[in-house]
């Protein structure tokens, strides 16, 4: 249902970085871009991320309660996806681990403030 999950953006420049790095693990390039904005995703692939400056000039702020969760292939991309994202000015939400239902995940922000998790449902053999 969700074709892809747009977050504002101060420094464009700087949040492409980040991103690079994020869909770069996932194995996601860039879809679009343009001196505003920029998207990664695939076509016809699962929903994409995308940057951008406000459109009203107004100053980006991240919303309450909002998270983009980011669908990993193992524990293992969860915790390199944590880790690039810490070593690419992001901050930290919470480590990687089991969150309980065969659930793993971890939790970080990236440098705007803007919540996401990188998770994956392992099975019962990594609880």
């Amino acid at each position: 249902m969700i074709g892809y999950v747009t977050l504002g953006t101060n420094d464009l420049p700087r949040a492409a970085r980040f991103y690079d790095a994020i869909a770069g693990e996932l194995g996601v390039p860039r879809f679009m871009q343009a001196d505003h904005h920029i998207a990664w995703g695939v076509a016809g692939g699962g929903a994409g991320v995308a940057l951008t400056k406000p459109f009203d000039g107004k100053p980006a702020s991240v919303g309450n309660g909002v998270m983009v969760a980011l669908e990993a292939k193992d524990p293992g991309q969860v915790a390199r996806l944590h880790a690039l994202a810490l070593e690419h000015g992001g901050s930290d939400e919470g480590a990687p681990g089991l969150r309980g239902g065969g659930f793993y995940a971890a939790y970080f922000r990236d440098p705007d403030g803007n919540k996401l998790n990188a998770f994956c449902m392992p099975g019962p053999d990594h609880e």
